[in-house]
């Protein structure tokens, strides 16, 4: 295996959410608008690896993917003559997260960004090395057979296949530098156990999904005008969802509200199912696989294994968290509201001749109850943004570094606690605040890591321009958000 513990020169980005092209919809054009090959950026990531390339003058870079590369979770793509079968919810939302089918989707994601790969080939045949750090939007990675996949579309010298590493949730740079996606610390989109992956179905393995990502496929992926990579565009109050449905969703979406129950129904039980299962694990291969895991991020066995009690508690484990976020605990508030009212007014229609309408008037005195107990709820998934302080000072000391690196959040970041640099690099995703995809928000930023005057390595955030090509320092009050 070829030696990844030395990097002078180290860029990292983070969430690219990589996808399949999605087919312009003629009669409603604002349908996953985000999704169509007119904001598909392969030219500008290639751009990007020439002038990192330029940046390094000449000597070798290693670049950090940082999760979410490939989202695997918005591919609604099928095979025409599949050797598997398809069910019904598969063909309305997405396959299923199988060995097969995984490779189906990043093949179909790869087929689209053609450009981007051969970019990426390029800089690793010139010498480079390249680290994938799987995040949850790109689960799919840990099947052997994905990864053999991306390596098989690389096409690269035999020389430099060893060029190419792929990292389960964390990869320690120079003895200096931890980077993780960030996953693992926000209890809505973890992984269960990144070391086992797999549970096994009824008669079928699969990943094992978060909540989060199940939630983007059987509810965002039915709802092609909200925009998954901003939490604004799904995380609204009602009077913000009924203008939301009236300007966009009323024709092409009449019954939404259907679409969305039953999509929440859906993703409840899934969440719950699966938490339930264990996960699938060789008793005689836990400790080589935990020693797989550390030689391929720079670390210890031991390393490993006390970087997996900083793990967040997953929320599927509570099912009224999970309730609540989806709006279900609501729902069958006013369903069963509904249905012991009715039942008590059947019972005195017995016995007084009156109108069963006249239930409508406790209706009605119990809406702003039921509005009071609405604004009450705040969502959790929008408030998580960054790992806690001690987390953040327990990943340093566990690990012998004085820096460590997220993503996941999408937001930039920069910021010094305590003994730890913490940056977050941001997203290059197609993120929009409007559906007509014309307010695009964040940057195409980058952690660049390379030696300083006293010896040590030094980090900045850069800005990645279209038009230009060129790397400029990130502005400190456009990109990021520091605290002392």
């Amino acid at each position: 295996m070829k030696d990844f513990s030395k990097a002078k020169y180290t860029a990292i980005i983070s969430d690219l959410h990589l996808c399949e092209a999605e087919p312009i919809n003629e009669r409603f054009p604002l349908w996953k608008k985000y999704k169509t090959r007119e904001f598909f950026f392969d030219q500008v990531f290639s751009d990007f690896l020439r002038h990192i390339t330029e940046m390094a003058e000449g000597q070798e870079v290693e670049l950090i993917l940082n999760g979410d590369i490939f989202d695997f979770d918005s591919v609604m793509a099928l095979p025409e003559d599949p050797p598997y079968h398809v069910s019904w919810l598969e063909k309305s939302r997405g396959l299923f997260p199988e060995a097969d089918k995984s490779v189906f989707k990043l093949e179909k994601i790869l087929d689209d960004h053609k450009e981007g790969l051969d970019a990426l080939r390029w800089f690793i045949s010139c010498g480079h090395r390249v680290v994938f750090v799987i995040g949850n939007h790109d689960l799919e990675l840990h099947w052997p057979q994905a990864q053999a996949k991306v390596l098989e579309r690389l096409d690269l010298p035999e020389a430099f296949r060893e060029n190419v590493r792929f990292c389960e949730w964390f990869y320690i740079s120079n003895e200096d530098t931890l980077i993780e996606h960030g996953n693992q610390q926000d209890p809505y989109c973890l992984c269960h156990d990144p070391l086992n992956p797999y549970v096994q179905q009824y008669n079928k393995v699969e990943i094992r999904l978060p909540f989060g990502n199940i939630a983007c496929r059987y509810m965002i992926n039915g709802m092609g005008f909200f925009n998954p990579h901003v939490d604004g565009n799904y995380i609204m109050s009602i009077t913000e969802y009924l203008k939301f449905f009236f300007k966009y969703m009323a024709r092409a979406q009449p019954l939404l509200i259907w679409t969305w129950f039953w999509g929440s129904c859906q993703t409840l039980v899934k969440s719950l199912s699966d938490a339930l299962l264990p996960s699938l694990r060789d008793p005689l291969r836990i400790e080589d696989r935990v020693e797989e895991v550390a030689v391929k991020a720079n670390a210890t066995p031991r390393m490993v294994r006390e970087l997996r009690e900083l793990f967040a508690n997953p929320a599927a484990r509570r099912p009224m968290i999970i309730a609540r976020e989806l709006w279900l605990d609501r729902a069958f508030m006013i369903l069963i509201g509904l249905l012991v009212l009715f039942q008590i007014f059947l019972f005195i229609k017995q016995v007084y001749d009156f109108s069963v309408f006249w239930m409508f008037i406790p209706i009605l005195l119990l809406v702003p109850f039921f509005l009071f107990y609405s604004r009450t709820i705040r969502s959790n998934v929008s408030q998580y943004k960054e790992p806690q302080d001690d987390i953040l000072a327990m990943s340093g000391a566990i690990t012998k570094t004085n820096r460590v690196v997220y993503g996941h959040t999408h937001i930039v970041r920069h910021e010094v606690i305590g003994a730890i640099e913490h940056l977050n690099p941001g997203s290059w995703s197609p993120a929009f605040l409007d559906v007509e995809c014309t307010k695009p928000i964040g940057h195409k930023t980058f952690v660049w890591i390379h030696p300083g005057e006293s010896g040590l390595r030094e980090s900045r955030i850069f800005q990645f321009r279209n038009s230009a090509a060129v790397g400029e320092e990130a502005q400190p009050e456009m990109l990021l958000k520091a605290r002392g």
